[in-house]
């Protein structure tokens, strides 16, 4: 008997380890077996490029929300990118909505929850029944339960998949600061080159008309957007109560119609949450993953890259470069994304380079530097400074150089790769380290002691440090 009960238990453990790691396995494959062509094909033709501010903002009860929206740019087109700032101020909520695209954010300031809901998945935190505000014992049904919730902080970088629901608190002591970018090129968009957000709480109206404005939509459609709100006011409040299995009056609630306070709103009372806390949190995350725990339901979704110790490239006069791609963080294979963060000291420099699978958009976070790009036929389409706030595409494969200002320079960077590949042009490990010195002699038309100086003058690999004058 005991034998049985061994070999069944043993056989359930083989059963949930298979089962997890085919979720894992399909995941997997099919990723390594889409295209990157299968991204929307999209036009980059650019005589010039240029440093971008947001092109609009929206003031909510809690917050402000500032957009750069890839209609507006030849640029975020090429890329297949819009982008986003949302400042959230203590005590504030940013509500609950869904994507077409998936959603790459960088926490540039302060502290928070953010949760994430993926469909089909169960809720696996749960509280116990407790006593409610008038001070009576709760039914059976209360406590609450709910899908996993995560806290970020200063540094974090955040991946969620389209379709996937997300809300974000601020439970922290000073405004909480969010640059999210949407990768409307990916293939997961069905819809068209355009963000579009699908709100499940409030009346964003001001957001929606903004947008329209933005984009000169005129017509129907326009008219159909104005009137409406989130995503439940434009079902029948009898059809939603059936749904739900409530009066009609708390289905009505769910359409927010008189509802002014946009997209962040401040919470009232007391904003109660299950998690296991920051300090288990970020005990958890030192651990090394290797894939094989991660199901779709329990995907790791954040990673810091602000660490010093976790950089790439180091350099102790020049500053530092992070990559987090699908190595340390899974998720971002089904993305096809990965982001860079650069810290670069004064008048340092990063070698003239180029991206050879992925657009990279880049937003400054601090200081300034100057950038040079160059395109296809050697012209070189943006030379200027990038300031803080600041936003710049570089098309894939166009070459392009960073030296850092007076007060340095830090960006983070957004890539339309989950494996992005960096190719130098100069240095220890660049192109033309790797060229003979006769086809360098002949291609440019240089003695051998010049050709020798090109290629070993620069012993750095790819931050350089600034010239002793």
């Amino acid at each position: 008997m005991a034998t049985t009960s061994l070999l069944s238990i043993a056989l359930c453990s083989l059963l949930v380890f298979n089962v997890c790691f085919a979720q894992v396995e399909q995941l997997r494959r099919s990723q390594q077996q889409r295209p990157q062509s299968e991204r929307w094909r999209t036009e980059c033709r650019l005589q010039r490029l240029n440093a971008l501010k947001p092109s609009r903002q929206v003031r909510s009860e809690a917050g402000n929300s500032e957009y750069w929206d890839v209609e507006q740019e030849d640029q975020l087109q090429c890329a297949g990118f819009s982008a986003a700032r949302h400042t959230i101020q203590q005590r504030g909520l940013l509500l609950p909505s869904f994507l077409n695209t998936p959603d790459l954010f960088y926490v540039l300031q302060g502290s928070g929850i953010h949760g994430a809901v993926f469909p089909g998945c169960p809720q696996t935190y749960e509280s116990s029944p407790s006593q409610s505000r008038e001070g009576r014992r709760e039914s059976q049904r209360s406590g609450d339960e709910h899908q996993k919730v995560r806290p970020i902080q200063q540094g974090d970088i955040v991946a969620v998949p389209a379709g996937v629901t997300q809300w974000v608190y601020n439970d922290g002591n000073s405004p909480l600061v969010l640059i999210s970018f949407m990768d409307v090129g990916n293939q997961a968009n069905q819809l068209d080159i355009s963000t579009r957000r699908f709100h499940l709480a409030g009346n964003p109206r001001r957001e929606q008309q903004s947008q329209q404005q933005q984009q000169g939509q005129e017509g129907s459609r326009g008219q159909q957007e104005n009137n409406g709100n989130n995503i439940f006011s434009g079902f029948d409040e009898k059809l939603l109560a059936e749904a739900f299995n409530v009066d009609v009056e708390l289905a009505r609630k769910l359409q927010n119609e008189d509802d002014n306070r946009e997209r962040i709103v401040r919470v009232r009372d007391e904003f109660q949450i299950m998690s296991p806390g920051r300090r288990q949190e970020e005990g958890q995350s030192e651990r090394d993953y290797n894939g094989v725990e991660e199901t779709f339901c329990t995907l790791r979704l954040h990673q810091n890259i602000d660490r010093p110790s976790e950089a790439d490239i180091f350099n102790p006069r020049g500053g530092r470069i992070t990559t987090v791609d699908r190595r340390q963080l899974p998720v971002l294979r089904a993305l096809q994304l990965s982001a860079e963060r650069g810290v670069l000291y004064k008048n340092a420099l990063v070698a003239p380079h180029f991206n050879a699978k992925s657009h990279s958009v880049i937003y400054v976070t601090d200081g300034s530097g100057r950038l040079q790009v160059v395109d296809d036929n050697g012209n070189n389409v943006f030379d200027g400074e990038l300031q803080e706030g600041q936003l710049l595409v570089v098309p894939q494969n166009f070459a392009v150089i960073k030296r850092a200002g007076d007060r340095g320079f830090k960006w983070i960077a957004v890539k339309s790769s989950d494996n992005p590949q960096r190719t130098p042009l100069a240095g220890r490990i660049s192109v033309i380290r790797g060229l003979p010195n006769n086809v360098l002699e002949n291609a440019f038309n240089l003695s051998e002691d010049e050709a020798q100086d090109l290629k070993y003058n620069r012993e750095e690999v790819t931050i350089f440090s600034p010239n002793r004058d």
